[in-house]
Parts: C-alpha cells; sequence; structure tokens
C-alpha cells in the first residue's frame, strides 16, 4: 500500500515518523513552502519536512494544491492512499484523483469541534472528554463518514500543551488502525450526525482577551485552553499580562475586574467567583510565577 503523507506541524510528524518506523510505504510527503522567519529571515521549514528528509522520502512543496504540475507529480508516485493531517482544505482537483482512500486525521470526536481549533476549544468549552476520529475526505469541511473514534478523559490539569500531545499520540494510533483497515478492506463508514455538530474555530486575538464579566470557571478554561500558546490576556497598567496557570477561588467580596494584589498571591474578580493568577507573562518579560511579579512590583 502506496502512502502518501500530507501534513504540516508537529502533531502531524509524529504519525509520519511512527509509519515509516513501523515499516509503513511512505513514498512521498506534501507539506508547505518553506519560510523566512525573524530578523535575520532565516529559512524555516515544517515539522513533516523534517521527518520526512530524516528518512529520505521526497518532499513536494505546492504552492498551490490545483497546480497541474504538482500533481502530475504527485501521481508519479503511483498512490494507493493520502493521510492528511493538520493541513489545508483539499480542492476538488486533488478529491477527484483515483485513489484508494483519502482520509483526515481530526482532533475531536466528530461531529464534536469541527474546525481548526478542536483541542483548544474542548478545554474552553470546559469538556470533561474528547478523542480524535479518522475520516474520508469530503468537500465540506470535517463532515466525511467515520473510520475510527478514539477517546480520551481531559482531567483538570490539562491545558493545550498536555492535551495536545496526548491526543497526538492517540491519533498516531488512529491512523495506524485505519490503514490497516483500508489494507484488509475490512470496515464500515459510519455517517456523521450534522444535527449534533459543534464549531472549533480558529483561535485570534479577540478570543485570547480574558472578559472579567464572565464567570471564573469560564475564565480558567479560557486560560487552560490557551495555555502554552498562544496565551489568554488582559491589560493591567496598560501593560498586556498573558496567564498561563490560574486557579478559581471562592470569593464574592471583589468585583468584576477589581484585583487584590497582596505578597501572597493576585486575585482578580469575576462575573462569578474569583480568579486566582499562578503563572503569567508580563509584556516584554519572561515567563514566571505570579510571586515573582509581585516582588518584582514592591522592588519597582
Amino acid at each position: 500500500m502506496r502512502i502518501v503523507f500530507w501534513g504540516t506541524p508537529r502533531f502531524a510528524a509524529h504519525s509520519l515518523n511512527e509509519l515509516v518506523r513501523r515499516g509503513y510505504n511512505v513514498v512521498a510527503a506534501v507539506t508547505t513552502p518553506d519560510k523566512e522567519k525573524g530578523r535575520g529571515l532565516k529559512v524555516s521549514f515544517s515539522a513533516v519536512k523534517e521527518t520526512a528528509l530524516n528518512y529520505n522520502i521526497p518532499v513536494l512543496q505546492p504552492e498551490s494544491l490545483k497546480d497541474p504540475d504538482f500533481i502530475k507529480e504527485l501521481l508519479s508516485y503511483q498512490p494507493d492512499i493520502f493521510v492528511v493531517i493538520a493541513f489545508r482544505i483539499l480542492p476538488k482537483e486533488i478529491l477527484s484523483l483515483q485513489v484508494k482512500s483519502i482520509f483526515n486525521l481530526h482532533g475531536s470526536l466528530l461531529p464534536s469541534l469541527r474546525g481548526a481549533a478542536p483541542i483548544q476549544w474542548a478545554l474552553i468549552n470546559g469538556y470533561t472528554k474528547t478523542g480524535v476520529t479518522t475520516f474520508e475526505i469530503e468537500p465540506k469541511v470535517d463532515t466525511g463518514k467515520v473510520y475510527i473514534r478514539k477517546e480520551t478523559e481531559i482531567l483538570p490539569e490539562d491545558n493545550f500543551g498536555s492535551l495536545h500531545d496526548r491526543l497526538m499520540m492517540l491519533g498516531t494510533e488512529a491512523i495506524l488502525e485505519t490503514i490497516d483497515m483500508i489494507q484488509s478492506g475490512s470496515f464500515t463508514l459510519l455517517p456523521q450526525n450534522d444535527e449534533l455538530a459543534t464549531p472549533a474555530p480558529k483561535i485570534t486575538k479577540e478570543i485570547c482577551r480574558i472578559n472579567f464579566t464572565k464567570s471564573a470557571e469560564e475564565i480558567h478554561n479560557l486560560i487552560r485552553g490557551l495555555s502554552p500558546s498562544p496565551g489568554a490576556f488582559f491589560e493591567y497598567n496598560g501593560k498586556q499580562i498573558k496567564v498561563y496557570i490560574s486557579g478559581i477561588v471562592n470569593r464574592s467580596d471583589l468585583k468584576s475586574g477589581e484585583s487584590e494584589i497582596l505578597k501572597s498571591g493576585w486575585t482578580i474578580g469575576c462575573g462569578s467567583n474569583a480568579l486566582q493568577l499562578l503563572e503569567l507573562q508580563p509584556e516584554g518579560k519572561r515567563r514566571m510565577s505570579t510571586e515573582d511579579y509581585i516582588r518584582g512590583l514592591r522592588l519597582n
């Protein structure tokens, strides 16, 4: 079974690494073009490209997925399966190619959390479980028939970083099982129930902004869902402060947005209860414990 792997970030690269390590026949990898980053405009490339090069797998980096030359090169590898993880939306020119399967790995239990940021929104929404899904790609995003769903519990101490890595591992298991199912020809595709669909839109700066009129629980979940990156934030004395770790405090005496900064910690009133800041990053400074930040305030 000849596999072409499509993906970009570390979440995808882990599956590519395991596919090759376990002897699956990955004949090419498709990823995004290289980018220039930083002041020195140093060229950087994706985690999937780095992994592919480590195994001497040919790498395709088309500017346009509709480019006839790219499609011609793609077909020259005589693919049987396209495995897609955290990549761009595939156009009809790709979806119409005659291969056995074009399937995707999504970081939620579809149809829950369709969209660009399912891991973040599972935490922001306060879910207690989530998972991964492999499904046959259709023109409408995240709507295809399902091969496999795998669940995991969301722990109270989870944030985006820890949940991302657990789903990355779980996703690799789902990818391997899905390929084996396709190879054996023994599987049943299950349709999604569109009535149960919920959104997981792209994370914007405005979503990252903390609104202290919301409950402490809602804000705490927002912080978990955006930690360590891109980080939930608020403004204090004209400066942006990102919050990475927080706690919920049963306080009714602090009004929404009202701060109490003591030697022992920083508490902010919310729409209900209050939020205790445990780890933060003031604008232009390093990430630090709130105690270190408060010591700096006293020194200044």
